[in-house]
């Protein structure tokens, strides 16, 4: 691998076996697109049946199916040992957990690709012998899309100088014909939360904070959109509080322009968060966030600037700073607003897709 050339053109396999898994699969397709229109060969591994493979086909993408049932699945190790020699690629991303332990047995040696996993999940990173072969030997860089997931895995005991901090980004554009929220018909204040119904997500948490709203006498509706394994005890938890009048379901949501659209401002009660891909996206269509004081969340919010931090588990305070935003459409709309122009100038998925492709360059060894 020389230096020669201004701008080599890299070969890049990414891997990426999930289903479904939230905003991590824009994420990966906004790299691909950014690497495709630079010039770069992508070929992609995904799940058969998932959304990436499925969105990828406009772009210039060599992509095949993958099926790993688990982080101990290798059946597929014989044929990507296989693909990797045959291809001589330059780098093997992997973007998800899963993927990350296919890197114990990929080839080694002089001629061998770099090998980087993406980490999005702040889940507390065991220090144990493991953690450290596969982050410290088994892969060549680590990309952390927050300081705090950066953070954990350092405690882990992963080197430091292998983590690299690279933000998950939205394309602001996408968002820009968005208005901010005005006043509707019957003066009902709309509250938006954009999450797999999962327990990380915190939304028992919401549902307690709109039951102490409803007996303030506050008018507010609730617009829960996202599925995932909570949604029946979470609509059974709705009806205890009597708050069907106030709450619905939307489901999985697609376009999300159309929802931010609906909505005043974007709740996050999340227990867990490694960034908060629906709080730049809520922010990119000019939205306040009240968010948890977790993981990355706390570096894609400013607290009193583009939303409110409250702490998790934390129905009372989570209540009250919507409460504020309620009461103040005026204060709501200034910090969505500076939301808006944060995301743009630090948040946006080029400067994302930029900061990978060097991150590319820096670990083979060759100028950009």
């Amino acid at each position: 691998m020389d230096g020669s050339g201004d701008h080599r053109l890299l070969k890049i396999l990414h891997i990426d076996p999930e289903k479904n898994w939230g905003g991590g699969e824009a994420q990966v397709l906004g790299l691909l697109s950014y690497l495709a229109a630079t010039g770069h060969r992508n070929d992609l591994l995904a799940h058969p049946g998932g959304l990436l493979l499925t969105r990828c086909q406009g772009i210039d993408v060599r992509a095949r199916p993958i099926v790993m049932r688990n982080d101990a699945d290798v059946r597929c190790v014989p044929a990507l040992r296989r693909l990797i020699r045959r291809m001589s690629y330059d780098v093997v991303h992997f973007h998800t957990k899963r993927a990350h332990a296919l890197a114990l047995w990929l080839p080694r040696g002089r001629r061998r690709p770099k090998y980087v996993v993406t980490r999005r999940m702040d889940y507390p990173e065991p220090s144990s012998w493991y953690t450290r072969l596969l982050y410290n030997r088994r892969v060549d860089g680590v990309i952390a899309i927050s300081q705090a997931i950066g953070n954990i895995l350092t405690r882990a005991g992963v080197d430091r100088e292998k983590i690299r901090c690279i933000s998950s980004g939205v394309d602001p554009g996408k968002f820009a014909g968005i208005g901010m929220p005005a006043a509707t018909a019957d003066d009902i204040f709309v509250v938006g939360c954009l999450a797999a119904l999962e327990e990380r997500k915190g939304h028992r948490y919401l549902l307690e904070a709109a039951a102490l709203l409803k007996a303030s006498g506050l008018k507010i509706r609730y617009e829960i959109a996202g599925d995932g394994p909570k949604r029946a005890e979470l609509e059974a938890e709705v009806a205890r509080l009597g708050l069907r009048d106030q709450i619905r379901f939307r489901g999985f949501v697609t376009d999300t322009v159309e929802y931010f659209a609906g909505v005043d401002l974007l709740t996050m009660p999340s227990l867990y968060e490694g960034l908060g891909v629906a709080a730049l996206e809520a922010m990119a269509a000019g939205r306040a966030v009240i968010a948890t004081r977790v993981g990355g969340l706390t570096e894609s919010v400013i607290d009193g600037v583009t939303g409110f931090l409250v702490p998790p588990r934390d129905a009372v305070a989570l209540a009250g700073a919507i409460a504020e935003l309620v009461r103040s459409r005026s204060l709501a709309q200034t910090m969505g607003s500076r939301g808006r122009e944060r995301v743009r100038r630090q948040f946006s998925l080029e400067n994302m897709a930029r900061q990978n492709e060097s991150y590319y360059y820096e670990l083979v060894g060759v100028a950009s």
